[in-house]
């Protein structure tokens, strides 16, 4: 499991980045809700240290076990469905030893790993229908599960990295867009069959929150929390009122910001920091995603690069989906705003994720130089080193 590793090769960058995020996240955390520091800080302590250790654990091996991974997703699923705790009318948690995790949290990354080693192994069956039709039904099963708790946010944010993963590993284009001509034509017909009162595919408050987004002014009772968020924002002008302020007309000390230690943390970093905040916090989380793009074009193996597509994706599209709710561009949702949010699921998530990506980074394919002699493409050492040997054969001669 453990090898010798070159530690020169080890992206102190990622590393940093990912704690410099989660202490900013922390300041804003203590500000929200001081109730919550004490536990967040031991968390991303507890995370840190889980981060590092798997960074020195080969992911091959990981990768090795895919079969397990998934039978692993698909059991904590089913256990959430039977044992779960229910909170805001969905079941999505379940409670061990006192400590309430998200199995839907956790699934993001198995199912990553899991995608990642059988595209891996198998990227030649990519073009056979018969191969696309059996990962289909695997993937479905699991996302089927998180439908039903009910988490339809995090099931189409799973489905949006899950197909990232698909097109990153090189799909055939012609399958590619077959299957974009059956898929877009029926999303388009369920959004407009989701419209009808009498639907049956989405829970009631669902339901609500999809037409409030389409139109506010009829249902302004549904979309306060975003309304409160929005103004929240704008209210904190360019650098913000301030942290910990004591400010009569802060909406998040009036209570006005819903959950701000959770989902709606981006509302209450806006009122607090203002513009430069909000940025500053947006350019950490693209220097990630950054981070994680490099690790995957520089891995030496498919699979390597898949997952460093697979967690960009993963910090990428939940971050805009994120602030896309709180900024009322997108329906409100449930989904936490990496590194930031509060939620002990979504730190070990998130930290298992960049632990494995650190390994991956330790592998990486050396950086190579096209030999102006040979033509061929080297390692930059052995280029540098042939170039001295010639250059003093020619100052010999």
């Amino acid at each position: 499991m453990f090898k010798k590793y070159n530690l020169k090769h080890y992206n102190f960058r990622l590393l940093a980045l990912v704690v410099i995020t989660s202490v900013f996240g922390l300041v804003i955390i203590n500000s929200a809700d001081s109730s919550y520091t004490l536990r967040q800080a031991g968390g991303i302590i507890g995370s840190c240290a889980w981060m590092i250790f798997l960074s020195f654990v080969d992911y091959k091996r990981i990768l090795k076990h895919y079969r397990i991974l998934y039978i692993v997703t698909l059991a904590i699923l089913a256990a959430v469905l039977v044992l779960g705790t229910t909170a805001g009318g969905a079941q999505r948690w379940i409670v061990i030893a006192g400590f309430r995790m998200q199995p839907s949290e956790i699934s993001k990354v198995l199912l990553v790993l899991f995608l990642s080693a059988i595209l891996g192994q198998k990227k030649e069956r990519l073009d056979s229908w018969k191969f696309l039709l059996l990962l289909a039904v695997l993937l479905l099963i699991p996302l089927g599960l998180i439908v039903m708790e009910p988490d339809l946010s995090q099931t189409i944010l799973i489905f949006c990295i899950l197909f990232t993963i698909i097109f990153a590993a090189e799909m055939p284009y012609r399958k590619l867009w077959k299957i974009l001509a059956v898929v877009v034509p029926v999303v388009i017909i369920l959004m407009i069959y989701i419209q009808n009162p009498d639907q049956k595919l989405l829970k009631p408050y669902q339901w609500y929150r999809v037409m409030a987004f389409i139109n506010p002014e009829e249902y302004d009772d549904s979309v306060y929390q975003q309304h409160n968020a929005v103004q929240a924002i704008g209210s904190g002008g360019l650098t913000g009122k301030g942290l910990n302020t004591d400010d009569p007309t802060s909406l998040l000390n009036s209570d006005y910001i819903p959950e701000a230690h959770t989902d709606f943390i981006f509302a209450a970093l806006g009122e607090q920091l203002g513009f430069v905040g909000c940025m500053a916090a947006i350019g950490l989380l693209v220097a990630i995603v950054v981070e994680c793009v490099i690790i995957a074009v520089r891995s030496k193996d498919y699979s390597g690069r898949l997952l460093g597509m697979g967690f960009a994706a993963h910090i990428a599209l939940q971050s805009l989906f994120n602030i896309g709710v709180v900024t009322q561009l997108l329906p409100n949702t449930g989904l936490a705003l990496p590194f930031f949010t509060y939620g002990l699921s979504s730190l070990m998530t998130l930290y298992t994720a960049m632990g494995i990506l650190l390994n991956v980074s330790l592998q990486r394919e050396p950086y190579k130089e096209k030999d102006l002699y040979t033509r061929d493409f080297v390692d930059v050492k052995e280029f540098r080193d042939n170039n001295k040997k010639r250059d003093n054969i020619k100052i010999r001669f």
